[in-house]
């Protein structure tokens, strides 16, 4: 896939200090694409939208029963 208009954002809990950092292109057709951001030009993993949005429901979920810190 041509990720050459992806518009990539950093993950608002990445730190400061370019640390573990993970970036999401989410402006893009069907799917989100991941990446760590350390390494912009390595490998991006491919998620379908909905299989995304399930990943980011599970994620709040579990942070607000605190099983997540």
């Amino acid at each position: 896939m041509d990720l050459s208009n992806a518009v990539w954002r950093k993950s608002s809990f990445s730190g400061g200090n370019g640390g573990q950092c993970v970036e999401v292109a989410d402006n893009l057709t069907g799917v989100v694409a991941v990446r760590d951001s350390k390494v912009p030009d390595g490998p991006e993993l491919l998620v379908g939208a909905s299989g995304w949005r399930t990943f980011v429901g599970g994620v709040k979920t579990a942070r607000s029963f605190g099983t997540l810190s």
